[in-house]
């Protein structure tokens, strides 16, 4: 279960110490995200599952393309909603 909530600014999301990032990612599926990677890398897209230890993130190739990319969360560290415009 989800607890407590930090209010950044319109947007919620899980907060606190035993959140961990799987189940931030699972408060967050099918909803637009950045993912920071643990190699300082970062990837940005619709998230669609989380399962088997993996994120799956659908992710912008170009024109026309997208692709599902996978990702071990063991690599993930963090998960962050995209704020909402204006």
């Amino acid at each position: 279960m989800l607890t407590p909530f930090a209010n950044q600014g319109q947007q919620q999301q899980p907060s606190g110490s035993a959140v961990t990032v799987q189940q931030k990612a699972m408060y967050f599926m099918g909803r637009p995200v950045g993912v920071s990677l643990r190699n300082g890398q970062g990837a940005s897209g619709i998230l669609c599952n989380v399962n088997n230890g993996q994120l799956y993130l659908l992710q912008y190739l170009y024109q026309t393309q997208f692709a599902t990319f996978h990702y071990p969360l063991s690599e993930v560290s963090d998960v962050i909603p995209y704020p909402a415009c204006g």
